[in-house]
């Protein structure tokens, strides 16, 4: 087991505040983030990191209470993040780092050259009560929308992701390998909709798109024109069965069975009332 700090980039994003109470109080926790801040700066401690600016590479590194011996990784949004991700990689390594573990799609395999823009639209289950576009589609539109036509998808809870990303911070032999977390049924869009309409009690549509209007509809959300064009094209690859499948690696690293989207849809419905 190891006793030195955990580091989590992205430390404030929805993924790694679901890890940092798994760790804490076993093991020092750091946050780091470009803001610096911390939930609760009596459990974890927080720091300044910013992808774009090396300095606060090296202050993060020597931060914690213990040297930092694993770390948790969010790419940065360049479309090849690789080079910059390799320099702080073996930064880490020469001040002792001895595990990495990155989060990225199951969408995209290693090498594809988009891993830093699409690691940010992992089909998570808490998309729908976090982004605002999600949240207004159906609060105020009683719509949700997408162009993945009949796809199916295996929607993940960021706790499932959180619970197997601690078992490959922690555990004494690194699974050097990639651990495809996905959930524990298989969702149409359609079948979101009709999930959230027997939860809320009104009708909920599920709007289909086509891969251009959905790229136009990112747009309108100011995001940038080729990073909306790589999203929408994912769309299009569940459309054609791309995400059709399922594992039991939830199950069989963490011992608990895959939140379901209807258990998640009632314990957030207040969030679309």
């Amino acid at each position: 087991m190891f006793t030195g700090t955990i580091l989590l980039l992205g430390g404030t994003g929805k993924v790694a505040s679901e890890i940092a109470p798994l760790l804490h109080p076993t093991y020092p926790v750091l946050l780091a983030s470009r803001s610096g801040t911390s939930p609760d700066p009596a459990k974890y401690a927080g720091v300044k990191f910013d992808w774009d600016d090396k300095q606060t590479w090296e202050s993060t590194l020597s931060a914690g209470p213990t040297p930092v011996t694993s770390v948790w990784i969010v790419l940065p949004t360049a479309l090849d993040p690789a080079p910059l991700v390799r320099e702080f990689i073996n930064l880490a390594r020469e001040k002792g780092t001895l595990r990495f573990v990155l989060l990225s799609s199951s969408q995209l395999d290693e090498g594809v050259a988009a891993w830093g823009q699409v690691h940010q639209y992992l089909r998570e289950l808490e998309n729908f009560s976090t982004q605002d576009h999600h949240i207004k589609s159906i609060k105020d539109e009683n719509k949700i929308y997408s162009a993945t036509g009949s796809g199916k998808i295996p929607w993940v809870s960021t706790r499932d992701i959180a619970a197997v990303a601690h078992h490959a911070l922690t555990d004494p032999q690194a699974p050097n390998s990639d651990s495809l977390v996905l959930g524990g049924q298989l969702y149409t869009y359609s079948d979101l909709a009709g999930i959230f309409s027997k939860v809320l009690g009104r009708e909920i549509v599920y709007q289909e798109l086509t891969e251009k209007e959905l790229a136009a509809r990112h747009y309108s959300f100011s995001v940038p024109e080729k990073y909306a064009d790589v999203l929408a094209s994912l769309d299009t690859n569940i459309k054609n069965g791309g995400e059709d499948r399922l594992n039991d690696v939830v199950l069989s690293v963490t011992g608990e069975e895959p939140r379901t989207f209807e258990d998640f849809v009632e314990k957030n419905k207040a969030v679309w009332q």
